[in-house]
Parts: structure tokens; sequence; C-alpha cells
């Protein structure tokens, strides 16, 4: 299926602590944007945090939060939650869901840390599974495509339920 990259440009704020609600709502805020500039295009959004201890991770605003995050999430289990949702401006029609996989962090020593801590500031969490340089995960459970940040069974889900609708 042909597409086109699109960057929404919106905020990612939200006062919404359920993890879950979180990034359906800013999957959708995504998509809506972009389907407003094209009206008549099937627009896929997305958006991925880390929960960990009961915190939402995003992506960090500096090496020292960035440090944070990897220290915290060192050795621990966690969840990485992407809401997804698919946008159609015109008719206006939308459908969206979550995926949630936990995810086992490799422990590393404070040295090895430090030197990984901000290679990934545009990642939730601030690690990449995808990078195999970044050794950090050591186990998943769950989709490891939602670890990377884009649930492919949940794409399809939504693009079904898209088509079924259309019919």
């Amino acid at each position: 299926m042909p597409f086109r990259i699109v960057p929404a440009g919106v905020s990612e704020a939200s006062r919404e602590k359920n993890p879950r609600r979180l990034v359906i709502l800013l999957a959708l805020r995504k998509a809506r944007a972009v389907a407003r500039k094209h009206p008549e295009a099937l627009v896929l959004g997305a958006d991925t945090i880390v929960v960990s201890r009961g915190r939402i991770l995003g992506k960090p605003a500096d090496l020292e939060e960035s440090t944070r995050m990897m220290d915290d999430l060192n050795g621990r289990w966690h969840r990485v939650y992407t809401g997804v949702a698919l946008v159609r401006h015109r008719p206006r029609r939308s459908w969206a869901e979550a995926a949630v996989s936990r995810v086992k962090a490799r422990k590393l020593p404070a040295e090895q840390l430090r030197r990984f801590a901000g290679r990934h500031m545009d990642k939730a969490g601030g690690y990449a599974v995808q990078d195999h340089k970044d050794p950090f995960v050591e186990r998943i459970e769950g989709s490891r495509d939602n670890v990377v940040g884009l649930p492919l069974d949940a794409v399809r889900r939504l693009l079904k339920r898209a088509c079924a609708d259309a019919a």
C-alpha cells in the first residue's frame, strides 16, 4: 500500500494518566491533524510510551532525563504501549486501539548505561530495540513490532475495520 510520512506537528502534552487511553488519544490527535490537511486520505497516526513502576515515560527531553530513564528501567520489567489510529476527515470516521507489550531490560553496569544514554532521544524510554548495537532489551513478551513503535497486527485490524465500514 503506497504511503507518505507527514509529521503531525501537534503537542503530545496531556493530563491523561491511563496509559492505554493516553496513547489512543495522542494517536488520534496526530492522525486528525494530518487528516485535516489531507481530507480524502486515510491517515494512520501512532504514539508510543513506556510505563515503569506506574510512571509514564515519553521521549527524554535531555541527556540527564535520558540517563534517569535508563537507570529506572535497568534490569526491570516495564510495559510499552502504542496507540494506533486510522482517521478519514471526509467522511469523518476514526478507528483506534492500543497494543501493550512487556519488556525486560538487561541489567547493565552504570558505565555502560551512561554510554547508551542520549543515543535515542526520539524514542519513548530513551532506548531503541531495533538498534542492533543497543543491548538494553533482554526479553519481550507480546508484539516486538509494538516495542519498535508500530504494532502491525493492530494496524491490520484497523484497516480491516475501515474497509468493512466503507463497504
